[in-house]
């Protein structure tokens, strides 16, 4: 019999989709039998309290956790979030419910082995509940206490070659797709930036020292798998800047049916034969593409990189080679001022070992950031606050038309005092000389 009595709970169980309630319950009553004979190093009876603690919260419309302040392992600021439960003697199961961030690998590459080995570990030292890579994107490990947090540590870095992600004021683990590995879209290596940035930018890992979180984002292509664009302080999106590359007699098979679009995924169509004037050059957001008799037709100097078409017709039609990445800041979700999505701030880059190009942009807005923000300010509502112009001369960018949202308001035109000195009497005495005799 459960420990805890769940009616509320239990109607999470009742609808078509798998719920979490369910896996708790399995997991509280794996560990009450013990068939493996663990010798648990946290009670024994912590799932049993989640559900407990997490009805009461239903009931009373609140939460019962609350944040159990400065809590982690020796010399690092990050990596563990501490939390306690405020009613300790009705669930002293999860008195402490300390989570752990994990760094995931690169592409969230995994062996069997690691994952084996990851989950026994949080069997014997933690609750054994897991959420591999929710919307923080790491390894999470929910639900252990104090005491073990070192010995968790030590596992995970000696034995497992494995090191904790962030969490505070700092820089978060950095993240991204699968990249050139599986995909035949990356415009340039996602998991060689994202391991690079990662091992270059460790103190700002762990020690948080930042006004509030950053991060970091890699997606190989602009469909932008990893949503960079809208969840990332400093996007990096694959791009190209010659012009894509069309096979023509493949884009005939596509309109002949020969060739099924969007790659087979809608290979059930029931509304008609595909129509590449529907489906794709009147999808098109610029309407740079159409067809010349038999022949399409893309002028790309009016192409953004959508990848719409790209997407319909794969076989047909293929990124440039002219390839690197775009850098997007400023994006994030509602935490102050709502959700914002990324600007761009140089749209195009190669990407090339040791990536010192990439780096200056970064510590240039790092510099910045940490002079003009404020406590919890992200990236973004700085920029939002202090205009996007005070950006470009923190990074010493040149103003470009892409970087212009809207025309501005106000009529004026305010001059600093380093571009008119001189120039500005120069050109006054010419006007006189001139006009004025």
């Amino acid at each position: 019999m459960a420990k805890h009595e769940t009616p509320l709970l239990d109607q999470l169980e009742s609808g078509p989709w798998p719920s979490f309630v369910s896996d708790l319950k399995q997991e509280a009553e794996s560990r009450a039998k013990n068939e493996k004979g663990i010798e648990y190093q946290i009670p024994q009876d912590v799932c049993e309290d989640i559900l407990g603690v997490l009805e009461l919260s239903y009931k009373h419309g609140r939460t019962h956790w609350k944040h159990g302040g400065i809590v982690g392992v020796f010399g690092y600021g990050g990596g563990v979030i501490g939390r306690y439960c405020d009613q300790p003697k009705m669930f002293p199961g999860v008195a402490h419910f300390h989570t752990m961030r994990v760094n995931q690998p690169a592409g969230k590459f995994y062996t069997t082995d690691y994952l084996k080995k990851i989950c026994d570990l949080w069997e014997f030292r933690g609750s054994g509940v897991t959420n591999m890579h929710g919307s923080t994107g790491d390894i999470i490990l929910l639900g252990t206490t104090t005491p073990q947090l070192e010995e968790i540590f030590h596992e995970l870095t000696h034995n497992m070659d494995q090191d904790l992600g962030g969490s505070g004021s700092n820089l978060r683990t950095p993240a991204d797709c699968i990249g050139a590995a599986r995909c035949e879209y990356a415009c340039y290596d996602t998991q060689a930036l994202c391991y690079d940035l990662t091992q270059e930018y460790q103190d700002e890992l762990h020690r948080p020292a930042f006004p509030y979180k950053f991060k970091f984002k890699f997606d190989g292509c602009p469909n932008c798998c990893v949503a960079s664009i809208a969840r990332s302080d400093m996007s990096f999106i694959g791009t190209w800047r010659d012009n894509i590359r069309i096979d023509q007699e493949t884009v005939k098979a596509y309109i002949g049916g020969e060739i099924a679009p969007n790659a087979g995924a809608h290979s059930g169509r029931d509304w008609g034969a595909f129509d590449i004037q529907k489906e794709v050059n009147d999808l098109c957001p610029t309407g740079c593409m159409y067809m010349d008799g038999d022949k399409l037709v893309i002028d790309d100097k009016e192409c953004t990189r959508c990848m719409h078409c790209i997407n319909v017709m794969p076989q047909a039609l293929r990124i440039g080679e002219d390839r690197g990445l775009s850098i997007l800041v400023g994006a994030k979700a509602p935490i102050l001022d709502g959700a914002q999505m990324g600007s761009l701030l140089v749209p195009f880059i190669k990407v090339e070992e040791p990536y010192d190009e990439i780096k200056e942009v970064i510590e240039a807005i790092w510099d910045w950031w940490m002079e003009e923000g404020k406590n919890r300010e992200r990236l973004g509502e700085l920029i939002k606050r202090q205009g996007f112009q005070k950006l470009l001369e923190a990074t010493n960018i040149k103003a470009i038309p892409q970087h212009v949202q809207e025309p501005r308001h106000n009529p004026y035109i305010f001059w600093k005092e380093d571009e008119v000195e001189g120039g500005w009497d120069r050109d006054i005495n010419k006007f006189r000389k001139d006009h004025l005799r």
